[in-house]
């Protein structure tokens, strides 16, 4: 592959994870994985978002450092890595749950770590409608979000949708999925992974129709 070091973006619930490993396992890559359930404070943060937001978001913020520090002392070069976050979208999530002081403070840490992180060959952010990822976020069955705000994952995909539409740090593969499932229909596989296999430079958008939702 060109692209050896591949990261795959979007919000909660849109299937990162998922296709992180199914390309992991198609090209017999490294994965590096965000740490999710083993975060203490989460479930206090969807019970509580304004009291536990700050130990929330900087646990996160730190466990994805130093995953990074770890990619960057291995050989990028001699394998293919993939991703299931970026890590300059942390702070997507800290504009949208701390209150000024706090961010002012998340921010100076974000920058000081930032120049040490290694940038990925691709980026491919998927989409999906809110309804959609409501749907997947309640397949899924993970206790912590079993009460899920609705109102708060609309706010995150406009973020996600704002930080993207500014993003040109890497080439950037952007990918509405709500019509397709990529985990089960092999023919919406095929279709996304040479998506993913013709991205080369700038912003390209892959939409696929005529697809079965998931």
């Amino acid at each position: 592959m060109d692209n050896r070091y591949i990261v795959v973006e979007g919000p909660i619930g849109v299937g990162k994870t998922s296709l992180s490993n199914i390309l992991a396992e198609r090209f017999g890559a490294r994965r590096i994985f965000e740490i999710v359930e083993e975060n203490p404070f989460l479930a206090n943060f969807y019970a509580d978002r304004q009291k536990y937001a700050f130990q929330t978001q900087l646990f996160f913020l730190l466990s994805r450092f130093r995953q990074q520090e770890e990619l960057v002392q291995q050989d990028l070069f001699n394998s293919v890595t993939v991703s299931d976050y970026l890590f300059a979208k942390d702070r997507i999530f800290a504009c949208l749950t701390l209150d000024s002081h706090e961010l002012s403070l998340y921010e100076r840490v974000f920058e000081a770590l930032t120049p040490r992180v290694t940038k990925p060959d691709l980026v491919i952010y998927l989409q999906a409608r809110l309804d959609v990822l409501l749907y997947r976020i309640k397949k899924r069955g993970r206790e912590f979000e079993r009460q899920f705000d609705a109102g708060y994952l609309e706010e995150l995909v406009h973020a996600y949708n704002d930080f993207f539409s500014h993003y040109t740090e890497t080439p950037l593969l952007v990918v509405d999925t709500s019509d397709i499932d990529f985990v089960h229909n092999e023919g919406d596989l095929k279709g996304l992974l040479g998506a993913i296999d013709r991205a080369r430079q700038g912003t390209q958008h892959y939409l696929p129709t005529g697809s079965k939702r998931p």
